[in-house]
């Protein structure tokens, strides 16, 4: 299930929200305006074993952001 992120048109609020195609639309947790619009969002993936989730990059500054070490959000 995709976790979407989004914000409210009434009050602004931004939100994530985990959806299975299958649910309602959502609607803002503090207006309950459904006036909603979709983030632009990152994701990840990984595939393959579980172990390959070890090979992933930890919040030592070597994953590889453009503006070098330390300057992703992983610190």
């Amino acid at each position: 299930m995709p976790i979407y992120e989004y914000a409210c048109s009434a009050c602004g609020k931004e939100f994530e929200k985990l959806l299975r195609p299958s649910s309602p639309a959502p609607e803002c947790p503090d207006c309950h305006s459904r006036d909603l619009h979709k983030k632009l969002s990152a994701f990840a993936a990984v595939s393959g074993s579980a172990a390959a989730a070890n090979d992933l990059p930890g919040p030592c500054g070597s994953c590889g952001h453009p503006d070098g070490p330390g300057a992703c959000h992983f610190q």
